[in-house]
């Protein structure tokens, strides 16, 4: 995980606990205001996004725990690697697409960071620029060249 892909998970680990767990916590207590529990379907549905909540600050603690902080220092553009922005040409229609591989939990394509475990990550990493590589997609097999390496 990048530096800032673990800033941004604590910064919403904060949020999570600091905002919405009072939210959810005042729902349940109006609910209960309201009288018969047995019957009341807000303090059911408060109370189960209280467990959904819980669920996801467990989740990304737990991934934070666990993250490893890359080192970017270590990073070289001679071959693919994880944090590299490469440019690609698909070799069939001329299509160029530039993605940047991020661990999994910072993926979005709308950035163009993926994920290193999506089947066009793996099959660039590893290989050097003005390689072309085959790799099997969804859609069948497709030939790319790596024509820039960065980072």
């Amino acid at each position: 995980m990048t530096k800032d892909g673990y800033k941004k998970k604590m910064e919403e680990i904060a949020y999570l606990e600091s905002v919405e767990r009072p939210k959810i916590s005042r729902a349940i207590g109006e609910a209960r205001d309201k009288g018969d529990l047995s019957e009341n379907s807000e303090y059911d549905a408060a109370k189960e996004a209280q467990g959904m909540l819980e669920m996801k600050i467990a989740q990304l603690k737990d991934l934070v725990a666990n993250a490893r902080i890359i080192d970017d220092s270590t990073l070289n553009n001679e071959e693919v690697q994880i944090l590299n922005t490469v440019k690609i040409k698909n070799v069939a229609n001329g299509m160029t697409m530039e993605y940047t591989i991020v661990a999994d939990s910072e993926a979005n394509l709308k950035e163009k960071k993926i994920g290193s475990s999506t089947p066009i990550a793996q099959g660039l990493l590893g290989h050097k620029l003005g390689e072309i590589v085959e790799i099997k997609v969804p859609a069948g097999l497709m030939k790319f060249e790596i024509v820039e390496i960065s980072f």
